[in-house]
């Protein structure tokens, strides 16, 4: 099961989340809660992706869910986060600190950890995957298209006896 990292760790689930805690502060519903249905509207993202991303989030306890006949609604729950905060105050507070004698602070160090922080390492990685797999099936594509050409071409020189044994021509 993948820890609360890894689920914040993705683009979508994180959108998701901002979007009920936006749901949640505005007071735009009674208990800050959203449809599924209004999610996907709002996300623009198909109902089986937005349902999946739920789901990874109800299971670590960061949204909980309210079932109304068919219809689902889902409130943020940030205490889950919590373990995330714990784990980044060192950091922060190491950050804070870090003034040099001169009184200047480490803008190297803070400029580091704001660009990895800010780095959706998720949506290159997916992205590369994806190229990789479209260009593999281009290429075994191509070499089926290739190999059927060919199987046609020899096919063509057979005597008609054994295309039919083989193919099954008559």
């Amino acid at each position: 099961m993948a820890d609360i990292f890894d689920v914040v760790a993705d683009a979508t689930r994180r959108v998701l989340m901002q979007v009920l805690l936006e749901r949640s502060v505005s007071g735009q519903s009674e208990a800050g809660e959203i449809s599924v249905g209004d999610l996907v509207e709002h996300l623009g993202l198909s109902q089986p992706t937005v349902s999946k991303h739920l789901k990874v989030l109800r299971d670590h306890g960061l949204v909980t869910v309210r079932e109304d006949g068919q219809h689902r609604y889902y409130r943020m729950d940030a205490a889950p986060l919590e373990s995330i905060q714990d784990w980044l105050i060192p950091f922060l507070s190491t950050d804070s600190n870090s003034a040099d004698v001169d009184g200047t602070d480490d803008e190297a160090g803070s400029a580091a950890f704001s660009a990895w922080a800010g780095a959706d390492v998720g949506d290159t990685i997916g992205r590369r995957i994806a190229e990789g797999s479209h260009q593999a099936r281009m290429a075994l594509h191509g070499a089926s298209d290739k190999l059927s050409d060919a199987s046609g071409a020899v096919a063509g020189k057979l005597p008609a006896g054994v295309r039919r044994r083989l193919f099954g021509e008559r």
